[in-house]
């Protein structure tokens, strides 16, 4: 028996990089995983194939998280063929190159780069969660976690529009909580490190590895399956009397 058997597991931004290793991680306990995807669906169909070799089941499911309609579309084909949804992970998030130097200083920000930033964190898990809510109070459980960055306690490269957002994303997370606790509803977050390599870490030079490895008590990188494993602890019942909570998987870097 996996740790999840019986459990319906939505993760957003699942075809490739932390959201795939999710997803994998969640199979591999035997959960049932929907792999939700923005473009890729030959990736997402691979990560449902892992899935299923691990032991568990899984569905790709194409849907843009800013998108209610598509949000609710997606939440609706859920309910119709597994009837619930036990735990969400909201991964995916706008595209975003970690390049400190290619990075907009303060002064050259638009408003426009924030609120595109807002969007792809704020915004859609704001839709995720106003769509899974209904569910989640009927069935008098559930389990939200939102994936942050350990960015927003440490800001050792000022990536102001992304930052901001992730920021955001714990506010909204830890209102959350407090509202849902009563229904049984969990709502955490995790907050990774730098993580390579993903699509967003690929442009981040080995000079800026090299000075977070020398900071990072465990001295390394964390790579995909590092985030796993502390999601899945918060979307199991081994963490039933924790919300509010964000976690930092980063080696130590942020204590």
């Amino acid at each position: 028996m996996g740790k999840f058997s019986g459990k319906v597991v939505l993760v957003t931004g699942a075809s490739r990089g932390i959201g795939a290793a999710i997803a994998r991680a969640f199979g591999e306990e035997k959960a049932f995983v929907i792999v939700n995807y923005l473009q890729n669906e030959k990736a997402a169909e691979k990560v449902v194939s892992s899935c299923i070799e691990l032991g568990g089941d899984g569905w790709a499911i194409q849907a843009d998280v800013t998108s209610e309609s598509d949000i609710n579309r997606m939440v609706e084909q859920i309910l119709m063929e597994v009837g619930k949804i036990d735990i969400v992970i909201n991964n995916a998030f706008k595209s975003y190159k970690f390049d400190p130097e290619q990075r907009k200083m303060a002064w050259d920000l638009k408003w426009e780069d924030y609120q595109a930033q807002i969007d792809g964190a704020v915004r859609s898990a704001h839709y995720m969660c106003q769509a899974v809510l209904p569910i989640m109070k009927k069935q008098s459980q559930g389990s939200i976690v939102n994936i942050i960055s350990n960015l927003v306690e440490r800001a050792i490269v000022p990536y102001h529009d992304y930052n901001t957002a992730k920021t955001a994303l714990m506010g909204y997370s830890r209102n959350l909580a407090a509202e849902l606790g009563s229904f049984g509803i969990r709502v955490n977050c995790v907050a990774p490190g730098l993580v390579y390599p993903t699509d967003a870490s690929k442009n981040t030079k080995e000079e800026v590895k090299e000075m977070i490895i020398a900071q990072t008590p465990l001295r390394r990188i964390a790579t995909p399956e590092d985030i796993a494993g502390p999601v899945l602890f918060l979307a199991s019942d081994w963490s039933e009397f924790m919300t509010g909570q964000t976690l930092f998987v980063d080696g130590g870097f942020v204590m």
